[in-house]
């Protein structure tokens, strides 16, 4: 029995309790697709699943249980969305719509991101025979917005204010792989495909603030760097003549041409152009093959969104003012052919300076967290301090500032 409010037992049938009972249990979501995933089991109460299920074949040259963990795609966007309830259901009421009244018509951006983590060897192995590299694929709940039937306009509810952070990243899957070694790669992220492009044929019931809402999702593949935009869309590596993952330059042309450039790449005809790698449809040699297909010469597995990731965009911008900065040191305009011996004593003026003021210990090669703390007002000002002439300093801060 359960007690109603009034104080009176009420008879229920042991399945409605016990229905209950699993709501309230952490992590315990019910929800359904409409129409069902394709080739994805319906039962909603699974956690953590070994990585290659899904998959038939073994691999066979580390043990195959311990290669790679992950959660099912659909179950782990529900145990999101559900983590965000509280701030869905009060933008929902923000927006002056009454929540109750609006079931259908929920969109979410799910923004997916996939590296590698570097080495992870044992030191004094003793554990299973795995690959001593890791991937993790993860994603994040962007934005969820909604649009009535009849009205054009979409209306977001919910914007992940801190998209960058580790906190708003849900890791789906884990898996001890090389990330070059793009057959393991393709035979682990298999299922992960299939489950999202399952989903995005169809709908998700899910219940929020007690109704039921459907959901649909758009899936951005923006959080890949650009080696792994180029293993997920099939092209040749970084030391290809190909060097654009979003057009079909070749070094030569982009050295002849650095502005003016076209975005033509997609994953379709990627996906076209393997297809003419594979069929050899003209007869070609392996050189006019290779210039018709533009350096796509395995398959395209995973759907991205060429794009330069933020945070080698931060290291190119910062490379390039940490140049700037020795220049404006040692005063090149005024000097155009330093020798070494001075180019040298410029940087390590600069590199004093920025340990003294900055705390920002000499790198060898241009990180993340160093690219970022340079690129500040901060440092241009602390760098500004060994520019000799006060107009250079004012023409090195208006170019910061922009």
């Amino acid at each position: 029995t359960v007690k109603a409010t009034s104080g009176r037992q009420i008879f229920q049938p042991l399945h409605t309790l016990r229905a209950a009972e699993k709501e309230l249990l952490p992590g315990f979501h019910q929800f359904e697709w409409q129409p069902a995933l394709k080739n994805v089991s319906e039962s909603y109460n699974v956690g953590i699943i070994n990585g290659l299920s899904g998959w038939t074949s073994s691999l066979d040259d580390s043990p195959a249980d311990t290669i790679t963990r992950r959660f099912r795609y659909d179950v782990a966007l529900v145990a999101a969305l559900k983590d965000l309830e509280e701030d869905i259901m009060e933008g929902l009421r923000d927006t002056g719509m009454e929540d109750s009244a609006w079931t259908l018509g929920f969109r979410g951006m799910i923004k997916e991101c996939c590296d590698g983590m570097g080495d992870v060897s044992e030191k004094h192995g003793g554990g299973p025979a795995v690959p001593e590299k890791a991937v993790r694929f993860s994603f994040t709940v962007m934005s969820v917005s909604i649009q009535a039937e009849d009205e054009q306009e979409e209306v977001t509810i919910f914007t992940e204010p801190k998209p960058n952070s580790e906190l708003s990243c849900k890791p789906l899957c884990l898996m001890f792989v090389d990330e070059s070694d793009h057959e393991t790669l393709t035979a682990v992220l298999g299922p992960i495909v299939a489950e999202r492009n399952a989903m995005k044929e169809s709908r998700l019931i899910l219940s929020m603030g007690g109704m039921p809402r459907s959901f649909r999702f758009h899936f951005r593949g923006t959080g890949y760097d650009e080696k792994m935009v180029r293993e997920m869309e099939g092209l040749e590596a970084s030391g290809s003549t190909y060097i654009c993952t979003l057009c079909d330059s070749t070094r030569a042309e982009a050295a002849q041409n650095m502005v003016l450039h076209s975005i033509t790449r997609s994953h379709d005809e990627n996906l076209e152009r393997y297809e003419i790698w594979r069929t050899n449809p003209f007869s070609e040699s392996v050189d006019e093959l290779r210039d018709r297909v533009k350096g796509v010469s395995a398959k395209p597995f995973l759907e991205t969104q060429p794009t330069l990731d933020a945070l080698h965009c931060d290291i190119g911008n910062a490379t390039e003012f940490y140049k700037i900065f020795q220049d404006e040191i040692g005063e090149v305009y005024k000097n155009p052919n330093p020798s070494r011996e001075e180019r040298r004593s410029w940087r390590a003026a600069l590199d004093k300076q920025l340990r003294k003021k900055m705390k920002l210990k000499p790198v060898m090669r241009m990180n993340g967290n160093y690219a970022r703390r340079l690129m500040t007002m901060e440092a241009t000002e602390v760098v500004c301090e060994l520019v000799p002439s006060e107009e250079r300093r004012e023409v090195l801060r208006e170019l910061m500032r922009l």
